[in-house]
């Protein structure tokens, strides 16, 4: 046979181009980031329903231009631009519209990456308000083996909060780094299988800085979440998502998270979902902690994770004041001290999950920009998605 198959004629490659080395680059990534779980060892959580029922059209709103970062353009165009791959806005509670590029079927999966963060961080909420999780406790006091590594004198506030002083780079396109090996640990890189994930994170060091002091982004901290709520509560993280958020939160389609070799959940970056229902998160924290008139997570612990909490000044010596230069970081989530009040969650390679409390709108933007991180896209998407949510 000699004619492109249905696949090859959607993505422009075949299946068996997509290899575990190359999954994140362009052009593979357009269909990895929708079937992680053909490439890692995933686990899933059910819905509370069986699927979306259909789109909704944004309809005019895609040729409405939007002027932003010294520019004016559509916001259709500004979506291919950006690479975005799956979008849905939600205002007041009501689905204002959905939008998906060609590649990506409605209802379609697509993996989030650092916005896993956020979630994982409600489940650390969730356990607080259950009296069974103290975000001030020492590491040491849920993982005792922590000790000697850079977690050893750091409390949990420090890992929420990305001011643990780890000797660690993110390092994403360097092979022979620290991070190359991270990401073998977590069986995201050729290679992995040898070293778990919870062995590779007591291996790192500390700075001589104290903990605390300065914001610096280090995905392993947001591993090591995943394993404090786990060792907190003695249930497995699928199990947590499922009971504490993805049940009550009335998510309509199923959820996964990649598993490393002994099957520890990558709290930092593994998370598939729908744009929906990504959304739906978002109104949840909007709605300080409650979705479908159920309580899901303290007021108090949204209250301080998206309006109080968090220290400028650590947040000032980090190198991510560019973005938000009145920003601060609390509990995996980005405030960034913009007059509307507006807090996000953020994931490499384009995900955003954008909530403006002024306008009532929430965005939902997924996408498979071919690279990880891109600082003046990333300027440039925080203008439009500001500027979005003024106009529905």
């Amino acid at each position: 046979m000699t004619g492109k198959t249905a696949f090859e004629t959607k993505y422009r490659f075949a299946r068996k181009d997509v290899r575990l080395e190359n999954w994140r680059q362009k052009p593979f990534n357009k269909w990895a980031f929708q079937n992680v779980g053909e490439l890692i060892p995933s686990v899933h959580i059910a819905a509370a329903t069986g699927g979306e029922e259909e789109a909704k059209p944004l309809g005019g709103l895609l040729e409405e231009k939007a002027t932003f970062a010294g520019s004016t353009e559509t916001v259709e165009a500004f979506l291919k631009r950006s690479d975005t791959d799956g979008l849905s806005i939600m205002k007041a509670g009501k689905l204002v519209g959905d939008w998906s590029a060609p590649h990506m079927a409605f209802g379609a999966r697509h993996i989030i990456f650092s916005i896993s963060k956020s979630v994982t961080a409600i489940l650390a909420g969730i356990l607080e308000g259950e009296g069974v999780f103290d975000p001030e406790a020492p590491v040491t006091q849920y993982i005792p083996e922590a000790k000697g590594s850079a977690y050893g004198d750091a409390s949990v506030r420090n890992v929420l909060d990305m001011t643990v002083s780890l000797d660690f780079e993110e390092a994403y396109l360097d092979p022979e780094s620290a991070f190359a090996r991270y990401r073998r640990s977590t069986l995201w890189n050729p290679g992995g299988g040898s070293e778990s994930l919870a062995t590779f994170l007591l291996t790192i060091q500390r700075l001589a800085e104290p903990h605390g002091r300065t914001y610096r982004y280090r995905s392993p901290n947001s591993d090591m979440l995943g394993i404090l709520v786990e060792r907190a509560s003695g249930k497995r993280v699928n199990e947590l998502l499922s009971e504490k958020l993805w049940l009550p939160l009335g998510a309509a389609s199923e959820m996964s998270v990649t598993v490393d070799m002994e099957g520890t959940a990558r709290t930092a970056g593994g998370m598939s979902m729908t744009p929906r229902d990504l959304a739906r998160i978002g109104e949840m924290m909007r709605q300080g902690g409650t979705a479908n008139g159920r309580r899901i997570l303290p007021e108090a612990w949204v209250r301080d994770t998206v309006a109080t909490g968090g220290s400028h000044e650590a947040w000032q010596r980090g190198t991510m004041v560019f973005l938000f230069p009145k920003g601060r970081y609390r509990n995996k989530w980005y405030q960034t001290g913009a007059d509307s009040g507006a807090f996000c969650g953020i994931g490499i390679h384009g995900q955003w999950l954008y909530v403006n409390p002024k306008t009532e709108v929430v965005i939902a933007k997924m996408s498979s920009q071919p690279e990880p991180v891109d600082d003046k896209l990333d300027e440039d998407i925080v203008a439009f998605l500001e500027a979005l949510s003024q106009m529905v």
